[in-house]
């Protein structure tokens, strides 16, 4: 008899699920997989130890670049542990601001998620799909921020400016004809809000579209259901949590069990899978742009009806206006001190959790009362997630790690942080 013996194989980082920064050391029994062991720590973030070397205001940038997929999410929980550490209440049009970005945050997060596992497991257009609605949600970032990924929008006692009311519009080019240009700025005639509402409109036809792809797809469901299959009691001590969590039929989002921002006035439903697969995973993440569509509307027709300031009027915390700062040296002075020194916060330790697009996000920060945190940590939900890897992929073939890596949605910025 020939002597059989298991084989290790490395996938990654150059395999295209594994995306460059991901090692996973597989032990095989011919195609079958025995052993699953990841390595992570080939990204170099030191996002945490960095931020402790910065005065808090200068950190929010860094919470985007953590999960580059859902940036105003981490930023929310960041802003929010510095505000419950100094005991202010941003004012509740900034907090229905806030909970819209989330919500818009949470359908370009699934909209990359969709695309990127589709292309993983083999379906192509669906990427195209996705991408074309990422784009108008990518512009209404711009319009806040005046940049299409890392925002830096939310700050402590607020948001950066309140909501445009003159969309930007696509400019002549000798690379687009008239025609072009005309069906282009259709849609950006009016208000941010306006261009928001238009996009909710066409949405749930564009979610039906990925679901005529999918769902009933013979090949589709071949790879996703019946793989990676986890119970919701083991869920829980793997520390799951968002779409995985869910997915396996355990009904937990902190937006309902422990409401933050506007979500306490919001209606909408929380989708739960029933056997814990892939394929739950996905019909979860489906819904769930369902539901951030209603909320999104919710939050439109309540910002049309309640203007109000969107930042503290606190120059402690909140830097003045440029117009009061080229005019009056008190505003100079605070203008200053804010963005050489920053604030400083009271002592203690706070911990702050948001439920992003991919599970709970959460910071916990400690202050020594200094004008940088003396220690900033973040769960990220992937790490949890990731450590899974071993126990979801055994007895599955290889193939099947392409699926459960995808099924994760993974972004390693949180998990190598």
């Amino acid at each position: 008899m020939a002597e059989i013996r298991n084989f290790t194989l490395n996938f990654g980082p150059q395999h295209p699920a594994a995306h460059g920064v991901l090692r996973l050391v597989l032990e095989m029994d011919g195609e079958v997989i025995q052993k699953a062991d990841p390595h992570i720590g080939l990204l170099h973030r030191g996002t945490e130890k960095l931020a402790e070397s910065k005065p808090f205001n200068q950190s929010i940038g860094y919470m985007d670049r953590l999960d580059y997929v859902s940036m105003m999410c981490n930023e929310h929980a960041y802003v929010r542990a510095i505000e419950q550490l100094m005991g202010v209440e941003a004012p509740i049009r900034a907090q229905y601001i806030r909970t819209m970005f989330d919500e818009i945050t949470r359908i370009l997060n699934h909209l990359m998620w969709l695309g990127a596992h589709g292309l993983d497991i083999g379906a192509m257009t669906v990427f195209l799909y996705c991408f074309r609605e990422r784009e108008d949600l990518m512009d209404c970032y711009e319009a806040v921020s005046g940049t299409r990924m890392h925002a830096t929008y939310y700050r402590p006692g607020g948001v950066y400016r309140d909501l445009p009311t003159r969309m930007p519009q696509h400019q002549p080019s000798r690379f687009r004809s008239e025609k072009e240009l005309k069906r282009l700025n259709e849609r950006r005639q009016g208000s941010l809000l306006d261009f928001i509402q238009d996009f909710t409109e066409r949405f749930p036809a564009c979610v039906d579209e990925y679901e005529t792809l999918l769902t009933d797809n013979r090949i589709w469901k071949q790879r996703t259901v019946g793989i990676g299959v986890v119970s919701p009691e083991r869920a829980l001590q793997l520390g799951f949590s968002g779409p995985m969590l869910r997915g396996s039929g355990f009904a937990w989002d902190l937006r309902k069990k422990q409401p933050y921002a506007a979500y306490s006035n919001m209606d909408f439903d929380i989708p739960v899978g029933v056997t814990g697969d892939c394929y739950d995973r996905y019909l979860v993440r489906i819904e769930e742009m369902r539901q951030s569509n209603r909320i999104i509307r919710q939050c439109i027709d309540w910002l049309r009806v309640n203007p109000g300031p969107v930042m503290l009027a606190d120059h402690k915390l909140t830097p003045p206006s440029r117009e009061e700062m080229k005019e009056d040296m008190e505003a100079l002075i605070h203008h200053f001190k804010l963005f050489t020194e920053g604030y400083t916060v009271p002592e203690g330790e706070v911990y702050s959790a948001v439920e992003a697009p991919k599970g709970e996000f959460g910071v916990w920060l400690v202050s020594d009362g200094a004008n940088k945190p003396y220690r900033v940590k973040c769960r990220a939900p992937g790490f949890a997630h990731l450590a899974a890897m071993d126990e979801m992929v055994a007895g599955h073939m290889l193939s099947d790690v392409v699926a459960v890596i995808g099924t994760m949605d993974i972004v390693f910025g949180e998990v190598d942080r």
